[in-house]
């Protein structure tokens, strides 16, 4: 009987701690601000939660979370922000001392959807708001792609070209979520080995993709000066 409910304690245990997933540092699409940044994501049975941090970069720099800031789920749901630490909530704002200076705060969900690989973060107010879309929450996925980025970093842009072109067709319909990240940089960086015929080939593919949010992709890579 000892042994039976030392066994029930454990198996307990393991499916309470199973449904726990911490995701370091996630990659996204298109964030907002560029000192913003996700830290971790904890999705854990009773929360999820946001560990973000933000680097001021201007003199008498101000910086606020506002109250309305959404989990959106692939199928348009929302899921609403419970609560916020380490920064005020607006009209309330953090004065930044100096330049330079990192502001680390955390941001409170429910529980995420079961299943769920992607998601866009959203803060829904007037004024410069916040956003990253295409948070990718999919540890196998997170690796390659983090590994794609280093041959990037290490100047290896074909092998690292080559890396976003399998993981794109690995994946292919299964995780719209993460098109617009994958066809961004396989763009840019087809350009940058001065593969334009493969870099016109990937923009129009993705032009004709259903990828979430295909518009503002599009117009970022416009804005980049990239068309075809």
């Amino acid at each position: 009987m000892k042994n039976l409910i030392t066994f029930s304690i454990l198996l307990n245990f393991m499916t309470i701690t199973g449904v726990s997933q911490t995701f370091l540092r996630p990659n996204f699409a298109l964030k907002s601000h560029e000192t913003l940044d996700i830290v971790k994501v904890e999705a854990r049975p009773e929360a999820t939660i946001f560990y973000m941090s933000i680097e001021n970069r201007i003199e008498g720099g101000s910086f606020c979370a506002d109250k309305n800031i959404n989990i959106i789920y692939p199928d348009g749901e929302k899921s609403n922000l419970i609560s916020c630490s380490g920064i005020p909530v607006c009209p309330d704002t953090y004065k930044f001392k100096a330049t330079g200076e990192r502001l680390e705060f955390v941001l409170t969900f429910p529980p995420l959807k079961e299943g769920i690989k992607w998601i866009d973060l959203i803060e829904d107010c007037s004024n410069n708001c916040f956003s990253f879309y295409g948070v990718t929450l999919d540890p196998d996925i997170n690796k390659r792609i983090d590994d794609a980025f280093a041959l990037a970093e290490n100047d290896e842009p074909e092998k690292a070209l080559k890396s976003f072109i399998n993981i794109a067709e690995d994946t292919g319909k299964n995780n719209r979520g993460i098109e617009g990240l994958l066809y961004i940089n396989i763009i840019k960086l087809a350009r940058e080995t001065g593969d334009d015929t493969k870099a016109e080939e990937w923009y129009k593919k993705f032009m004709l993709s259903d990828a979430p949010r295909l518009k503002t992709y599009i117009k970022y890579l416009n804005d980049q000066g990239i068309k075809y």
